[in-house]
């Protein structure tokens, strides 16, 4: 697949040839469910976009029964910038509901398909995304990632994905999860292409109260993956992730000694930790986020209800899925009278501890090497157990919890060809310095080659 610079410096005409193989190939590759359909708008080059982001015209569903003929009445922000530099949206990506999930299974369009092993996920909540890009049939995408939802699919798919700081991409005009954790970032098939998406969609926004307002340099014109940084590695993450894993983590921290980079080795609080904030937070929000999805205001309505009480509980039952009416009901639980002072305010004190270990890391480190998910993907039915998928998340969900920027790329297959992926952890803002070490890491290990 032509990649995205090269797209980028494409004439017209060959720009709808372009897009005219794509949609033959997405048709070869249907039985992979990536795309929920190939909508247009535009004529530059195409973007697959995740249907939690708002296309004017567009069915944008966030892959729910609840939202079922909506038409988005704007562009996101996003679409707006990638339109502006030749991109166009081309195709609604497959997703969990609400991006509620780990591996694509809970949407209302059915699941889809890992393009290394179809027995296996994709990874989620952008796992259409992912196994659309790792699958040869987008050239790049748009994901959102809230607790790991770009980084583990593009771990499990193959290809990079990254999550800008938070505030640094505009969150106008996403489908809201949990508001203080989501971000959009760029989905890709290698580092150089992440950064000119990324560099495409960030920038400050006035329409979005969380946009940071600060000064902006492109990360693309000034790549190094010959600056020899100082990269950190937590040694007790390791121990609990599996062996193809572990592997990967040996090969990265070599790869990256032999780049002449400085490993330095430390430790964190247990993953343990992240993953109760994070569950008590991302819920409570999503609780609050959701609530207006009642046949009143938004969502459709149930026919024929006996009141308003039966209008509320119908609609939301039945538009609902189970792991979206799970997480709504933790959510409220946990900021209900009397549990909100035990839970929510305790995850929002480990939320700011969490943030001070990062940066307390930072004054050794200028980045952190780290793993994205406990394995490489796994079947689908093997984690049936929410508690179980949940745990899969545990390396992730700190990075949103401090708002850090963080990109997954590629480092080796294990014996069963699927891919693993790693992750590079940098400071607030400090996009640069995680491109630099990530084109680096990239080239050392030669994933492609």
């Amino acid at each position: 697949m032509i990649t995205l610079k090269e797209a980028l410096q494409l004439p017209k005409e060959e720009i709808k040839a372009l897009r005219d193989d794509l949609k033959k190939r997405i048709e070869e590759k249907k039985e992979l469910n990536a795309y929920i359909s190939v909508d247009e708008a535009g004529d530059g080059v195409p973007l697959l976009i995740k249907d939690n982001i708002q296309v004017k015209g567009w069915n944008i569903t966030s892959a729910s029964k609840i939202l079922q003929g909506y038409v988005a009445p704007y562009n996101a922000t996003v679409i707006e910038k990638i339109e502006a530099a030749g991109l166009s949206p081309f195709g609604r990506a497959n997703m969990d509901e609400f991006a509620m999930g780990s591996s694509t299974e809970s949407s209302f369009y059915g699941k889809t398909l890992n393009p290394h092993d179809p027995e296996r996920v994709p990874g989620g909540s952008s796992g259409g995304s992912a196994a659309a890009v790792g699958a040869g049939v987008a050239i790049a995408a748009l994901g959102s990632d809230t607790g790991g939802s770009i980084r583990q699919p593009a771990a499990f798919c193959g290809i990079v994905g990254m999550k800008p700081t938070y505030g640094r991409v505009s969150r106008w005009g996403l489908a809201a999860y949990s508001s203080s954790l989501d971000q959009i970032g760029p989905m890709t098939q290698n580092v150089e292409d992440a950064a000119i998406l990324y560099d495409i969609i960030s920038g400050h926004d006035s329409h979005d109260s969380t946009s940071a307002n600060i000064d902006y340099t492109p990360v693309t014109p000034n790549l190094d993956p010959n600056r020899k940084l100082k990269i950190a590695v937590i040694d007790n993450y390791i121990k609990d992730a599996s062996a193809e894993v572990q592997a990967a983590y040996e090969t990265a921290i070599k790869a990256l000694e032999d780049a002449g980079h400085t490993i330095v080795h430390k430790e964190m609080m247990g993953a343990k930790y992240d993953i109760a904030a994070y569950y008590i937070i991302a819920t409570a929000e999503a609780s609050a986020n959701l609530s207006r999805y009642d046949g009143i205001r938004y969502g459709n309505r149930a026919e024929d209800p006996k009141d308003l009480k039966d209008l509320y509980l119908r609609t939301r039952s039945e538009g609902f899925g189970d792991e979206v009416k799970r997480r709504i009901l933790l959510g409220s639980f946990v900021l209900s009278s009397g549990y909100y002072d035990a839970y929510y305010l305790k995850a929002q004190k480990v939320r700011h501890l969490i943030k001070d270990e990062f940066e307390e890391v930072f004054k050794d480190a200028d980045l952190i090497l780290s793993p994205v998910a406990p394995t490489p993907a796994f079947k689908f039915g093997e984690m049936a157990d929410p508690l179980q998928m949940y745990l899969s998340d545990a390396y992730t969900i700190g990075v949103n919890l401090a708002g850090l920027p963080a990109i997954s790329l590629p480092i080796q297959k294990t014996a069963d060809g699927l891919p693993v992926g790693l992750q590079l952890i940098g400071k607030h803002f400090d996009e640069q310095t995680v491109f630099d070490g990530a084109l680096s890491l990239e080239t050392a290990v030669a994933y492609n080659k």
